[in-house]
């Protein structure tokens, strides 16, 4: 047993290793034939073979399901008609060597076809080749070759339109992503199939041309030959190789009009799950047309003078098969309605179904588009690296926020560009970006060493100087101080971003009764005095709004809950209590900024200037809209001046103010300077020492 088990595994690696080679030797062969002299017996083999090739395509044309079932038609015809072309040099070849031996000098086909079927007549042969040459290039050839035109040419424009159904399809939930892939792999298969065929029906135009040419050069060639080279008599000369070229010009029309016959075929099929007898039967078995043509049959078969016995039996036969196809109609319609009986209520009951609430769709909490070139990055079976590296992005921001980052839908969208992406928050558009997904992104930090070839574009997430760059260059560019990142990490890096800018419009008031559960677990009396006895909910989610907002996280939920149930009790005003929270969280907030340093580096205003603004505010209802528009511009050019140097001494950039003045300036500075953190006095701790950098204000 153990023998015979090793002898199956060793045949089927031998047969592994030999599987597919049959197309390549067939190829080199076809070549052979056109170089070397072949004896007549092998060219007796392989005018058999091209025979029943054609014959074997013709009917896998006829049986199979859909077109792009047998979607390699093209290249089969390609091979086919080169092996047919090669036979031709072969066969004249020897018809033009050996002729003058007699009939059978180019082997018993050649002999066959130009004896048996056209009966040794060489004028008949004659006739009978040039009728094939007819049907098969005026008729079947150029009407396969217009429609397998016209067909590529409506597929081609359909497909954008096929492809936006197929969106639409899955937008709306018809369809699975698996389901809508399917598809579209259906639709790209449909187009270059039929863009195949238009191509392939050229080679069966260009073999019927090609037959037509090779008929007359074997025809003079020989009769030249069998006078000049062997005696023969003119009439001796073109009786023998008329015989012999007809013979040949038959051997290879036979197999070519079968496949302009297959090619016809195919390119007039419905694109349905039925082969060519099942529509067939289907579509001309219309009973009432087969007993009016079993009628007219009948009359003409009484006529005096018809061939009786051919019209009657062919009137019966018809009239026969449209009784049974009528009576086989009836009992299915009986089958029909008594199983239709059964469930008349139920289909009653839906058949009109009002539309409810579940039929309007939300938007989604966080989206992504894609361009279709970039589905292979959200493709695993292609090695897309996307979806794990948001999960990533979701696992790492959901841990440093302090709260869960909702899941992020992922679509394919046809109207983007084929290499771009759009990424969307509550429906709305909050980043845009181009890739190329088989490059990679060489970013400068700042400072570089050299310079890339490469398409320049700009960093999407931080809008630096980037080039596209091969993967191969990947080393060259880190060598010269560039930043380099594949295209999955530039989205992922442009979402963590845009979500960690837009923090607190993904907390709502579920996402904060899930933290107060789970505070709840360790310290529930702690969460008791807060909703609704101390706070609503709706207020307590302002102010983590506010908190994530200003770029603060609220892991420590068990300080922000103390703070609020020992404030809330003074105060309802959600200002008020988003300042006690991060007066509590301090230590947090200096960390996140400025790190374990006891010393922080900071920026602030000169005292008469930080006079006039609480001034300015005071006139203005606390929402600083009276700052002087002036005023205003020369404090955001300084801010600016001063936040550069500190990011070139390599430190934080930190604005410290009174806490009347920290909202409205956290505001002023937070989409003009994004790097600029605002603090107040009261969120130092006490254990850390400030070192004044700069003085916004101060008279030179």
């Amino acid at each position: 047993m153990q023998l015979a088990s090793y002898l199956t595994k060793f045949d089927r690696s031998k047969l592994a290793h030999v599987k597919g080679l049959g197309t390549p030797i067939l190829i080199l062969a076809a070549l052979a034939m056109v170089v070397l002299p072949l004896p007549p017996t092998l060219l007796d083999i392989l005018f058999s073979f091209n025979i029943a090739l054609a014959l074997v395509v013709l009917l896998v044309t006829i049986y199979t399901q859909r077109p792009l079932d047998f979607g390699i038609f093209p290249a089969v015809l390609l091979v086919a008609t080169i092996m047919r072309l090669a036979l031709n040099v072969a066969s004249t070849r020897v018809v033009l060597l050996e002729g003058h031996n007699g009939p059978d000098a180019a082997g018993k086909v050649i002999e066959a076809f130009g004896s048996v079927v056209i009966g040794g007549n060489y004028a008949v042969g004659i006739v009978v080749f040039l009728i094939l040459i007819i049907i098969n290039f005026v008729v079947v050839t150029k009407g396969a070759g217009r429609i397998a035109e016209v067909t590529a040419r409506f597929t081609l424009d359909a497909m954008p339109g096929k492809q936006m159904a197929i969106d639409a399809d899955l937008n709306s939930g018809l369809i699975t992503q698996e389901e809508a892939r399917v598809r579209r792999e259906e639709v790209t298969s449909e187009a270059d199939f039929y863009g195949s065929m238009d191509g392939a029906s050229k080679f069966v135009k260009g073999d019927a041309i090609a037959g037509i040419v090779i008929l007359v050069i074997n025809l003079v060639g020989g009769i030249f030959i069998g006078m000049m080279q062997h005696d023969l008599s003119f009439s001796a000369a073109i009786e023998v190789y008329t015989l012999l070229t007809i013979g040949d010009g038959l051997v290879a029309q036979i197999p070519g009009l079968l496949l302009s016959i297959g090619t016809a075929i195919i390119v007039t099929r419905q694109n349905k799950s039925e082969n060519m007898g099942e529509q067939m039967s289907a579509q001309l078995g219309n009973t009432r047309v087969l007993f009016v043509a079993a009628a007219v049959l009948t009359l003409m078969g009484i006529v005096p003078g018809m061939p009786h016995f051919a019209f009657l039996s062919l009137a019966a036969l018809v009239g026969g098969a449209a009784y049974l196809l009528n009576k086989r109609a009836q009992q299915t319609a009986a089958e029909l309605v008594s199983r239709n009986t059964k469930d008349v209520a139920p289909v009653e009951n839906n058949a009109v179904k009002e539309i409810g609430w579940d039929d309007v769709q939300g938007v989604d909490t966080i989206g992504l588009e894609v361009g279709y070139r970039l589905i292979p990055l959200v493709d695993k079976t292609q090695g897309g690296e996307l979806l794990s590296r948001i999960k990533g992005v979701r696992k790492k921001l959901s841990q440093e926020l302090g709260f869960l980052i909702p899941a992020v839908h992922i679509r394919d969208n046809l109207d983007l560009e084929p290499n771009s992406y759009r990424m969307t928050l509550m429906g709305v558009t909050s980043g845009e970006g181009e890739l190329r997904h088989d490059n990679e992104l060489a970013i400068n930090p700042g400072q570089v060493f050299g310079t890339v070839k490469g398409i320049a574009t700009k960093d999407p997430a931080f809008g630096l100087d980037a080039v596209w760059i091969n993967k191969d260059q990947r080393e060259h560019a880190q060598t010269l101080g560039y930043t380099v990142v594949d295209a999955a990490t530039v989205v992922a890096t442009h979402l963590s971003q845009i979500l960690t800018n837009h923090a607190a419009s993904l907390l709502g008031h579920e996402e904060v009764q899930n933290l107060l559960d789970m505070l709840a677990k360790h310290s529930p009396k702690l969460v008791e005095g807060l909703v609704p006895d101390t706070l609503p909910l709706t207020a307590v989610v302002k102010v983590l709004q506010n908190l994530l907002n200003e770029g603060v996280p609220i892991r420590d939920m068990r300080t922000i809950v103390q703070t609020l149930v020992e404030y809330g009790a003074k105060s309802q005003d959600v200002d008020v209590l988003t300042a006690a929270c991060r007066i509590a969280l301090r230590r947090l907030i200096v960390q996140e900024v400025g790190g374990s340093r006891q010393e922080i580096p900071v920026i602030t205003f000169a005292p008469e200037l930080e006079q006039m603004l609480h001034q300015s505010m005071q006139a203005a209802g606390n929402d600083g809209a009276g700052i002087e528009p002036g005023l205003a511009d020369r404090i955001q050019q300084s801010l600016q001046q001063a936040h550069q140097e500190q990011e070139l001494n390599g430190d934080s950039a930190i604005l410290l103010t009174s806490g009347i003045l920290r909202s409205v300036m956290a505001r002023f500075v937070k989409y003009t300077i994004p790097g600029l953190r605002v603090l107040s006095y009261q969120e130092i701790p006490d254990d850390k020492q400030i070192r004044i950098v700069s003085v916004i204000g101060q008279a030179g």
